[in-house]
C-alpha cells in the first residue's frame, strides 16, 4: 500500500484484495461459465472507478459498466481495454466520441440510433449496441409491449449491430413478489421479437446483483455486478437465502483533532440539539456532511474509538462531528476514529448508517465526497 496523506487525517481506504475476493466469490456462486460485467459507475460506487477497474481487469472481468460516456472515457484514458457498456446511452454530440473510445452504448430511442448510425456510416464502421427493454422498471428502455416495432425500425440502420439485449429488475430483492418472474417472461418475449427481425445478439443480460444471487433463472450469459463487488450486499440482497461470502472493501477513518471539557448543562453544536447530562469530554473530529457523513446522523450514529462505540452528539456540520468520549480511556488528540470499518472486533458498516438514514448502503458510499482522499491497498 502506498499512502501519502499530508494534512487532514480523514481518509477512505479501499481494500483491492477484498474487491478481488468478492468477484471470485460471486463467480464461484453463480458459475464461471457466465460472463461478468463489473459496474463501476458513480466512481465505483464511491470506491474509485479507475483503481477498482484496473484490479478487476487483472482478475479477468469480461465487461465494465458505466452510467455516462464520460465515465467510459476516463477508463479508456486509464488504459482499460475491456468492453465498456454505457448504461445510460449517450447525449447529442457524443456519437463520434463513443466510436473513438470504443464504447458500447445502450440504445432505447430511435433518435439516438439515427445519430449513431449516421456517424458510424460516415466513419465506415459497424458499431455494436445493446438495446434496453423496459420490462417493468418504468425508467429508461423500450417498453416491452412496443418492442416489435422498435426491433423492426432498427433493421433500417445498416451500420449498427444489436449485439446485446438487456433489462433491469425493479424488485429482485423482494422474494415475496412474483414481479421479477413477470419481468423475465416479458424479456424473453422481447428477445424473440428481435430474433424474428433478424437480430442475433451475443449477450442476453438480465441480472443485476440481487438478480444474479437470488434468481438463478435470470442468469443468462452475462450478469451485471455492482454493489456485491464492493461488499455491499447486506441491505440489497434478500434475507434468508444462500449467498456468496462478501468482504467490505471501503473503510473510513479520521483522528481526534480536539478534546475539551464541557460542564453539565452546556449545549453542543448548531441548533443546540444536545445538552450534556454530566460533566463531559467532547472530541471534535474533522469529517462532516460535505464528506458524506450525513447531517441526519446527528445525535443518532456511533463511531469507534479505541475499540468502543461512542455516540455522535450535537448537529453534524459541514466539516466536523463531535463525540462524547467521557467513558473512553486512553484518548488524546490524534487518537484514531473509525467511521466505517472495524477496530478491535467492533464494526460499523455502510449498511448501519443506511438503516439510520432509511436508505441503502450504495447511497452512503456514493456520498463520500472527493474531498476524502482514497487510499488504495493491496498485497496480491
Amino acid at each position: 500500500m502506498t499512502e501519502v496523506l499530508i494534512g487532514r487525517p480523514t481518509k477512505a481506504t479501499i481494500d483491492l484484495d477484498a474487491l478481488s475476493f468478492n468477484l471470485r466469490s460471486v463467480r464461484s456462486f453463480i458459475g464461471h461459465e457466465i460472463q461478468v460485467m463489473a459496474v463501476v459507475k458513480a466512481d465505483g460506487y464511491g470506491h474509485g472507478a479507475v483503481e477498482c477497474a484496473r484490479r478487476l481487469s487483472r482478475e479477468g472481468v469480461d465487461w465494465f459498466g458505466v452510467a455516462l460516456p464520460e465515465e467510459g472515457f476516463e477508463l479508456r484514458e486509464a488504459g482499460i481495454r475491456e468492453p465498456i457498456l454505457c448504461l445510460g446511452s449517450f447525449w447529442l454530440g457524443q456519437e463520434s466520441l463513443i466510436i473513438e473510445h470504443r464504447l458500447t452504448p445502450v440504445i432505447f430511442e430511435i433518435e439516438k440510433a439515427v445519430l449513431l448510425n449516421a456517424e458510424a456510416l460516415r466513419q465506415g464502421k459497424i458499431v455494436d449496441i445493446h438495446v434496453k427493454i423496459d420490462t417493468g422498471m418504468g425508467r429508461i428502455g423500450v417498453r416491452y409491449d412496443e418492442v416489435e416495432e422498435f426491433a423492426s425500425r432498427l433493421t433500417e440502420f445498416t451500420s449498427l449491430k444489436v449485439d446485446g439485449l438487456m433489462t433491469h429488475f425493479a424488485a429482485a430483492d423482494d422474494l415475496s413478489s412474483d414481479f421479477t418472474e413477470q419481468q423475465i417472461a416479458r424479456f424473453d418475449r422481447a428477445v424473440g421479437a428481435f430474433r424474428q427481425n433478424g437480430s442475433d445478439p451475443t449477450y442476453i443480460d438480465l441480472a443485476n446483483s440481487p438478480g444474479a444471487i437470488a434468481h438463478p433463472d435470470s442468469r443468462r450469459n452475462l450478469v451485471r455486478l455492482g454493489g456485491v463487488l464492493y461488499g455491499l450486499g447486506g441491505d440489497v440482497l434478500p434475507s434468508g437465502i444462500e449467498k456468496p461470502e462478501l468482504l467490505p472493501v471501503i473503510s473510513v477513518t479520521s483522528d481526534i483533532a480536539l478534546i475539551k471539557r464541557v460542564p453539565k448543562g452546556e449545549s453542543i453544536g448548531y441548533g443546540r440539539t444536545f445538552f450534556a447530562e454530566r460533566d463531559s469530554l467532547i472530541a471534535s473530529v474533522p469529517i462532516g456532511y460535505h464528506d458524506g457523513f450525513a447531517r441526519n446522523l446527528s445525535n443518532r450514529a456511533h463511531v469507534i474509538v479505541n475499540g468502543q462505540l461512542v455516540p455522535v452528539v450535537g448537529r453534524v456540520s459541514m466539516d466536523w462531528i463531535t463525540l462524547d468520549i467521557t467513558d473512553i480511556k486512553g484518548v488524546s488528540v490524534g487518537t484514531p476514529v473509525t467511521i466505517i470499518g472495524s477496530d478491535q472486533n467492533v464494526s460499523i458498516t455502510a449498511e448501519d448508517f443506511a438503516r439510520i438514514l432509511s436508505t441503502i448502503s450504495y447511497e452512503v458510499t456514493c456520498g463520500i465526497s472527493a474531498r476524502v482522499p482514497r487510499i488504495f491497498k493491496e498485497k496480491e
